[in-house]
């Protein structure tokens, strides 16, 4: 077997964006110590996504600029892929976003969230474009929340492109009067989970959705192996490395390409 080992941070919405920095480098400290060779961070960990009641700072390059280096060195030195949740401002607009950094703290460059819940409209702009990245024996593509939930296709892309695993950060917190989940994709949970375990099995992909950690979450950070079965899971609000040794073998990418558009 062709065995790669991921960790998704399933971490407590930072107090500041200083923290996001902070816990960032200690979570990626971690998954080198753990031996994982990538590890993937929830929707705009660094500074902390907007929205939903939550208090970030206005967009700021500069700070931006410097928890990105920061992340990059801790990357270097822990000798760890990573995938960061985050934001950046492009042509004035900001976009939610995931920084892809190679184990030796090399930049590979932006996946952009590019279809936009109607919610998060008057806070960020669709980006443009797709891409898959490689680290190591490891051929990935990310999908930003709302993207994976209700866009099929975005997965398709990349696996058609010859991405074994599909990484999915994502912000969801418990709201007022919602049903607290305690068991993976169970029927009384919302749906979705259930797309995650679609999105793998449809695929013939790794799916791994990696949430923030927080009391009575609806959902939160798992792996789901191609054949749309549950690999682990985070249990619901503990903080924490979710670490998970996947098979690449497995991951043929078969029902993608088995895929014909409607005319």
């Amino acid at each position: 077997m062709s065995i790669f080992r991921i960790a998704l941070a399933n971490l407590r919405y930072p107090a500041s964006p200083e923290e996001s920095i902070a816990l960032a480098e200690q979570a990626i400290a971690q998954a080198g110590r753990e031996r994982a060779g990538l590890v993937c961070f929830p929707e705009c960990f660094i500074p902390g996504y907007r929205g939903m009641g939550k208090s970030v700072p206005p967009p700021d390059p500069a700070f931006l600029d410097r928890a990105w280096s920061a992340v990059t060195a801790a990357a270097a030195k822990a000798g760890v892929g990573v995938v960061l949740g985050t934001e950046r401002v492009v042509d004035g607009g900001l976009l939610a976003t995931a920084l892809v950094v190679e184990r030796d703290g090399t930049v590979a460059g932006f996946q952009d969230k590019v279809q936009i819940d109607p919610s998060e409209e008057p806070v960020y702009s669709p980006g443009r474009g797709r891409r898959v990245f490689e680290s190591g024996r490891l051929k990935f593509g990310v999908v930003i929340c709302h993207e994976g939930w209700r866009y099929p296709e975005t997965v398709r892309w990349a696996v058609r492109r010859g991405a074994q695993v599909v990484f999915h950060p994502h912000f969801h917190e418990a709201e007022p009067g919602g049903y607290v989940a305690s068991s993976f994709a169970d029927p009384k949970n919302s749906f979705h989970e259930k797309a995650a375990l679609c999105r793998a099995a449809e695929n013939t992909c790794y799916f791994a959705t990696v949430n923030y950690a927080s009391a009575g979450s609806p959902t939160t950070s798992a792996v789901v192996r191609p054949d749309g079965t549950l690999l682990s899971y985070q249990p619901y609000g503990k903080e924490g490395l979710l670490i998970a040794d996947i098979d690449l073998a497995a991951a043929t990418g078969l029902l993608a390409e088995r895929y014909k558009p409607l005319a």
